[in-house]
Parts: structure tokens; C-alpha cells; sequence
């Protein structure tokens, strides 16, 4: 199987990324801009818009390469980027509901995080099938129909691979894909969901199956767009081809995990991808599931997470000799913070905003209040000056190089 990918990087290239991200801006006459005398605006000098008239192209500045295009809510601060090189616009803050709803948290509590979550201007709830087997859906869908807003307002997302015990309930086989996509929805109380993500890669099911299921429910109204999570870079390529050669539809952004000590794969990996295909990322657990926040502090609280049932394998990494390291890292870290006027979970959230190519960074939180102090992130990304930056990175030395 061999697609020949340099037509697409060239037509990536020809436009220039502000305007792949944001679309065409107004030209000198008004209007949607590019195309003078077309569209709805007015042609220079007050010309009709007859047979006669010709569109007359419109140069527009480059913008520098790869740069994802921001805009900020009104009366939020909220900041919202594009997912990877497609139209949706999502908040660079999203919320996930992984161990939260469903679980460690009431249905009360998980409803307060979802309100202050929306009125602060995030528009990407995250979730799966496998999350609190299925309870994190429901609590979520519950939340979404007794607070009745517009459905056309905010992103969900779910993903599909564990869906039940029986053999076809898991894996990316064409069944499963539909059967679990609207298992999904029935739990969600919802007709779609925008993005549907594969939950890792399945060596059982051709990539041809799955990419297929995958455009089978985007065009039966099921999703709008799909994505992959915790795939390799090769994957995700050989998933972009076979859409490509079937005229079938690509994935748009790859979901991963990334914070200050998981590094390799969203700032080495996934930039070649963002500016070849256009894929973007969505990463999760910028805090190493708690780690990254000074609170343990060489001991581990009866209140912490690792302390949930079925966490046994994150205390056991807190507390091993690498999880040691990185709590001194953590500490050694405060000072920036204290600098910045801000807390250590504030600088690692804003730090993986700033990497390239990372459309939004999920958040999971336990209460309202530390959701609100995760936001403050946003005001701290642009006190993050190369300058500290660097000694962000000489602090932890592990800064990922290319591979020669």
C-alpha cells in the first residue's frame, strides 16, 4: 500500500496556516474576504455581481508555519484553537471525566465541575466507554440534558475499544465500532457525538475495517470527526493513507499523554504529523495523574487519588525510586512558580500549552474549586518566556533531541 503524501503536504503548504485554521479573512471590498467582488461582499467601487464580473485573487501575508491561530471569549479569557488543521474550534482547556464521574465523585459534585467548567468558556468534554463502565457517560449525559444547553455549544468526545466482556464488545472491528459508538450515544443521551477516538491501536482488525467503520458512522451522522488515542506515529500515517487511498475519511488529532516527565511523543513525533497530515493533539494528564503537584511530598495521603481502588499501580510508582526523582524535580520547580505567582499545577498546565501542534489539554479534577485554580493556567502561558522555558528544561534534563 503506498499513497503518495507529497500532493497533500504541498497543498498544506500552498495555503498559508492561518489561513487552513481559520479560514479566509475579508478583503479590501468586505465580505468573506480572498475572492474580491464574490461571496456576500461588495465588489470595489460599488460593481453588481454579474456573469461578467471576475474574481480577482486577493495576496495575503504568510503566517508563520504551524502556528495554531487563537482567539479568546468574551467575558472568559477562555482561549480556543483549532483541532489540528481541521474547522472545530475547541477550547485549549478541556475537561475529562477519567476516574472522576461515575466514581470518585458524586453526581453533584461532577455536575458543579461541569457547570464552572462551562460558564468559564471550556467547550471540550472528554470521555469513554470504558470509564467507570459506562457510569461516566451516564452521569455526563445526565448532567448535558438537565442543564439544556445548546447542543451546537460545546464538543464531546468519547472513545471505543473496552466496551464489555463478550469478545465482540472490544477491539476496533467494524461491530464493535458501531455497536459501541451507539451504546455511547444511548448512555450520553445524545444524537451524535463530534469526535469519536479509537482507545488504542488493534493489531486484530485491518486498518482498512477500521478507517472504514470510522467514515461509515461520520457518514451516517454517528460523529463528525474521529481520532486515534495512544496510537504510534506509523499507525496513525498508515490510517491517513489508507483514507487516502479509499477516499475514505482521515483522523484529525491523536490523543496522548504528556506532562513534565512524558515528553518523547508530543514534542518530537507528533509536530512531523501535525505539519505533514494535519493531525493535532489532545493530551491528558498534564499533572501525571497528581504528581506534578507538590502534595505528596515523599508520602502518599489516605485522600490522593493513587489511594482509589484499582490505582494500586500509580502508588506504586509514586512511591518508587523514578517517582522519588520526579517529586524532587516537582520541588525544584516551586521557585519558577512562586516567581510567576503561580502554583505548580498552574505552571505545568500552561507548559503543555505551549508545546506546538497540542490543540487542547485535558484537565480531571475533583471539585469545582480545583478546577478553577487549573484554569489560572491560561494567565500564566504568556509569562512563559523562552527564557524560562529553558530553565524549566535544564531543571528536569530530560528535553527529548532528535534522533540522528
Amino acid at each position: 500500500m503506498q499513497v503518495s503524501i507529497a500532493c497533500t503536504e504541498q497543498n498544506l503548504r500552498s495555503r498559508s496556516s492561518e489561513d487552513r485554521l481559520c479560514g479566509p479573512r475579508p478583503g479590501p471590498g468586505g465580505g468573506n474576504g480572498g475572492l474580491v467582488g464574490g461571496g456576500h461582499g461588495n465588489p470595489p467601487g460599488g460593481g453588481g455581481s454579474g456573469p461578467k464580473a471576475r474574481a480577482a485573487v486577493v495576496p495575503r501575508p504568510p503566517a508563520p508555519a504551524g502556528a495554531l491561530r487563537e482567539s479568546t471569549g468574551r467575558g472568559t479569557g477562555m482561549k480556543y484553537r483549532n483541532l489540528g488543521k481541521s474547522g472545530l474550534r475547541v477550547s485549549c482547556l478541556g475537561l475529562g471525566t477519567w476516574v472522576t464521574f461515575g466514581s470518585q465523585i458524586s453526581d453533584e459534585t461532577a455536575e458543579d465541575v461541569l457547570t464552572v467548567a462551562y460558564e468559564h468558556g471550556v467547550n471540550l468534554f472528554d470521555t469513554a466507554e470504558v470509564y467507570a463502565a459506562g457510569k461516566a457517560e451516564r452521569t455526563l449525559g445526565n448532567i448535558l440534558k438537565s442543564k439544556g444547553w445548546r447542543r451546537s455549544s460545546y464538543v464531546i468526545t468519547t472513545k471505543i475499544f473496552w466496551g464489555g466482556q463478550a469478545e465482540t464488545e472490544r477491539g476496533l472491528s467494524r461491530k464493535h465500532i458501531i455497536d459501541g459508538l451507539r451504546g455511547s450515544l444511548e448512555r450520553l443521551q445524545l444524537g451524535y457525538v463530534d469526535i469519536v477516538f479509537a482507545n488504542r491501536s488493534d493489531p486484530n482488525s485491518p486498518m482498512e475495517e477500521i478507517v472504514r467503520a470510522m467514515t461509515y458512522v461520520i457518514n451516517q451522522g454517528l460523529a463528525l470527526y474521529w481520532g486515534t488515542s495512544r496510537w504510534g506515529a506509523a499507525e496513525i500515517m498508515e490510517a491517513y493513507s489508507m483514507a487516502r487511498q479509499f477516499n475514505l475519511i482521515p483522523p484529525v488529532c491523536e490523543q496522548a499523554e504528556h506532562h513534565l516527565f512524558q515528553r518523547e511523543k508530543v514534542e518530537m513525533q507528533l509536530p512531523e504529523l501535525y505539519h505533514k497530515i494535519g493531525v493535532g493533539s489532545v493530551t491528558w494528564s498534564p499533572l501525571a495523574c497528581g504528581l506534578i503537584t507538590s502534595k505528596y511530598d515523599g508520602r502518599v495521603s489516605d485522600t490522593c487519588r493513587v489511594t482509589i481502588k484499582g490505582y494500586q499501580w500509580h502508588k506504586d510508582k509514586v512511591q518508587s525510586e523514578d517517582g522519588k526523582k520526579q517529586q524532587a524535580k516537582v520541588m525544584d520547580l516551586l521557585p519558577i512558580a512562586h516567581q510567576l505567582g503561580c502554583t505548580v499545577a498552574q505552571l505545568a498546565i500552561a507548559w503543555c500549552l505551549r508545546s506546538e501542534g497540542v490543540s487542547s489539554v485535558l484537565l480531571g479534577v475533583s471539585s469545582a474549586e480545583q478546577l478553577v485554580e487549573h484554569l489560572g493556567a491560561l494567565q500564566v502561558l504568556s509569562q512563559l518566556t523562552p527564557q524560562t522555558v529553558i530553565e524549566i528544561d535544564g531543571l528536569l534534563g530530560n528535553k527529548p533531541h532528535p534522533k540522528k
